[in-house]
């Protein structure tokens, strides 16, 4: 399985199984899976190996499972070990300002869309 990211590798190895946040359903994957290609919704993956799991929030991208494994492309990825609680906060906060100050009704949606954003990474470090 590897995940990628616009900037970074986040991660390559084997896994027993993976866990997809998918457009239209969340979704395992173990070895063997029939080829199968999805979009990703925001959200977070977990790669499962030897009874640990890694958590990390994508945004926007695709999966794809092949004969070679899962392949994850997303515009954002970050583990969850790596978040920072207090910046999340702030970024909310700023977030939501913006959607009170936007003057127009497309500023107001690139502002929800950070929201929205900032609201995943706070969830997944409550979970």
């Amino acid at each position: 399985m590897a995940a990628h990211s616009p900037e970074a590798l986040v991660f390559s190895d084997a896994v027993d199984q993976v866990d997809v946040p998918g457009e239209e359903g969340e979704f395992g994957v173990l070895a063997g899976h029939a080829p199968y290609v999805a979009t990703l919704k925001p959200g977070v993956l977990t790669l499962y190996r030897d009874g640990a799991a890694t958590r990390v929030v994508v945004r926007g991208g695709f999966a794809e499972v092949g004969t070679s494994g899962l392949t994850v492309l997303a515009e954002h990825a970050v583990r969850v070990d790596e978040l920072d609680p207090a910046m999340i906060a702030e970024a909310i906060r700023d977030a939501q300002e913006d959607i009170a100050d936007a003057k127009d009704e497309a500023a107001r949606d690139k502002s929800r869309a950070r929201l929205d954003h900032f609201n995943t990474l706070k969830l997944a470090l409550e979970k």
